[in-house]
């Protein structure tokens, strides 16, 4: 089992995604430049959060061009996994691989604090070890997670049970409040149609140890890990 972290120029999570695969689920892990475009020999592949080129044009667009997205793109055709976080989210959405778009938060201010998410759909790889309608603690750091899709989109999403997180208070219930982004539905997760990919806003790989708050995000990449370890 291997797993590929994707560095862009202006990457800034990438050693942390790093650290929970290499340090809390034990696997193998290579960091991989933007312009690296051989992905064998991989299993997943996580894009991190940040500001891939100063998210100058939109947040993740000039990134969704980068060479390595045409290597995603074919890596994830073969039924292999691909995790986008934050940032990472954004570029997954500009490079067509997820759908809808990432927007401005509601307020135009940067959102930086602990939030709590949901589990909508515990059959993917990724949240397998994890329960429907538990809670999770987990922190967000960005200016453009506000979640959008057109209706259509939006039906296919609940129809297929894509929806994986949403937004919600501590108690899981869906409040104003608690939606720190305007997201439609409270969304702050989505896969594809196959499971496969999964792009999310909140940051898992920040919520992996106590001392930093929460560990509640070590069970989505322990999901992963037994998902593939199955296969």
């Amino acid at each position: 089992m291997k797993f590929g972290v994707i560095v862009f120029p202006g990457s800034n999570c990438d050693h942390d995604a790093y650290h929970v695969v290499s340090k809390h689920i034990g696997q193998p892990v290579d960091f991989v430049w933007h312009k690296e475009t051989n992905l064998d020999g991989y299993d997943a592949i996580l894009i991190p959060g940040g500001f891939s080129y100063g998210d100058y044009l939109r947040a993740g667009a000039l990134a969704s061009f980068s060479p390595v997205m045409n290597s995603v793109t074919d890596f994830a055709a073969q039924g292999k996994f691909v995790f986008g976080i934050c940032n990472g989210f954004q570029i997954l959405c500009e490079a067509g691989l997820l759908p809808g778009a990432l927007i401005r938060n509601k307020d135009l201010h940067f959102a930086c604090r602990h939030v709590h998410i949901k589990v909508e759909n515990n059959q993917t790889p990724y949240t397998s070890e994890l329960e429907n309608g538990e809670v999770l603690s987990v922190p967000i750091a960005h200016a453009e997670g506000n979640y959008v899709c057109d209706d259509a989109t939006f039906a296919e999403l609940e129809s297929e049970n894509r929806i994986v997180f949403r937004y919600c208070d501590e108690n899981g219930a869906l409040t104003d409040e608690s939606n720190p982004n305007g997201a439609r539905s409270h969304i702050a997760g989505i896969c594809n149609e196959q499971g496969n990919v999964l792009g999310m806003m909140p940051h898992p790989e920040r919520a992996c140890e106590e001392l930093l708050g929460s560990n509640d995000g070590r069970d989505i990449f322990r999901s992963l890990t037994n998902t593939i370890a199955r296969q």
